[in-house]
């Protein structure tokens, strides 16, 4: 299909474009940008005046919950979701039942996933079998079936000597390496952060030691292997501060934040809202605001949903046996406009982090409005407010600690590959 987007606000971090013009798409790439090509005779035309036209958001952790965990979720349900978010590519973590550890599941994955033709979909392959921490993965075949990256997700991963193998391994074959910051011993099944409402609800602890020390050793490790290193969901001021200091050394360090993260602390977890039960915890108003500053400074690369769709009887648990884990596919757009509204962070900027700095991490062609580029594109109004409820919600996950609320940055249209697979 030939479109023809007029009159938007045309957005791209890549290159430094925000202008008011058209787009034109053809074959499922951008043909031209603020210009009409000669002869251009197109099939649909959307009237962008007064939206925004930017490139579809990159997801870094969606967890789509199959196979396996369909009762959680399903591929239609949360594609959807994304797919309402503005979200055109996502990478899936690899704790599925089973676990993506063998190149026929991945295979699977990417059949199902492209034939219900929504978004782009990128496993992360896991790094040992089972994710029980203990016999690699052949890394190389999963490479080949079509996974981009190999993590533990939240699995623990204690043993040192396996940590650095699967490194080393890694490295060899120039593949990136994505962990999850936590010390399993220190971590001792807490639940909340290590504060003052931990100690008050009676929550068992997670104190801040237990991501820096095993930042730490994976900081160690990295400088020992050569291994591309990206760090998930770091959530703390220490850990920033050990993060810069690795970037200062030249070490090839990449990280993200959830975007829980970058809005809400400890204080949000009172009178036990188990929508509010993360991994890792919601931590100080004091690690919220080193965070923001740490997306500012390009310390932290990237925002990501964090995506966790739990079943509702799985939320309706005391808080410390609740599921962990919140829904934020079609949550991720707005909370960032919010955020940057708030911290007055120009547009470019805080698009960057969602678009064009997790595609380079995934090393994607994606997150730009280039000429001859995917037509990857989120057009969205950045006046109109959206409720957030469980009807508004497509996730088939309602569990979300920003219900009832109201947030800045509807999505009207998504496009991928130059398919409109959204419209609002």
């Amino acid at each position: 299909m030939k479109i023809h987007i007029k009159n938007g606000r045309l957005v791209d971090p890549k290159n430094g474009i925000d202008i008011i013009g058209d787009l034109c798409i053809a074959t499922g790439k951008i043909v031209s940008v603020n210009s009409i090509p000669a002869g251009f005779q197109d099939c649909r035309v959307i009237d962008a005046t007064g939206l925004i036209v930017c490139p579809g958001l990159v997801d870094l952790s969606a967890r789509l919950r199959e196979p396996g965990l369909e009762y959680k979720a399903t591929l239609e349900s949360e594609l959807q979701a994304a797919a309402a978010g503005g979200v055109t590519s996502l990478a899936c973590p690899p704790d599925t039942d089973p676990p993506l550890d063998e190149p026929g599941l991945v295979e699977m994955l990417k059949h199902r996933t492209k034939s219900l033709d929504q978004v782009n979909v990128y496993p992360v392959g896991a790094l040992t079998q089972k994710l029980k921490g203990e016999r690699l993965t052949e890394m190389a075949e999963l490479r080949d079936a079509g996974c981009v990256a190999f993590s533990h997700a939240d699995a623990p991963l204690a043993n040192l000597h396996v940590l650095m193998q699967a490194m080393q391994y890694a490295s060899t074959f120039g593949f990136s390496v994505w962990l999850r910051p936590q010390e399993v011993s220190l971590a001792n099944n807490g639940v909340a952060h290590d504060g003052e409402i931990a100690t008050r609800l009676g929550l068992p602890p997670i104190p801040v030691c237990a991501e820096t020390i095993a930042l730490s050793n994976i900081i160690y490790l990295a400088r020992e292997t050569a291994v591309k290193v990206h760090l998930c969901r770091i959530s703390s001021a220490e850990g920033v501060s050990l993060v810069r200091a690795a970037k200062q050394q030249g070490l090839p360090i990449t990280c993200d934040v959830s975007i829980n993260h970058v809005h809400l602390s400890e204080m949000d977890i009172d009178f036990f809202d188990t929508n509010c039960h993360l991994i890792p915890p919601l931590r100080s108003l004091h690690d919220r605001d080193a965070l923001s500053k740490g997306l500012i400074d390009g310390t932290i690369d990237a925002i990501c949903s964090d995506h966790a769709p739990v079943d509702e009887d799985a939320k309706l648990l005391p808080f410390g046996q609740a599921g962990v884990g919140a829904t934020g596919l079609e949550l991720l757009l707005s909370l960032t406009f919010k955020w940057a509204t708030s911290m007055n962070i120009p547009l470019i900027e805080a698009l960057n982090t969602v678009t064009l700095a997790p595609a380079r991490i995934l090393g994607i062609d994606a997150g730009h409005l280039t000429l001859g580029a995917p037509a990857d594109i989120c057009i969205f109004d950045p006046e109109e407010y959206w409720y957030v409820s469980a009807s508004t919600i497509k996730s088939q996950g309602k569990n979300t600690p920003f219900l009832g609320r109201e947030l800045p940055g509807r999505v009207k249209f998504t496009l991928t590959d130059g398919n409109i697979v959204y419209e609002s």
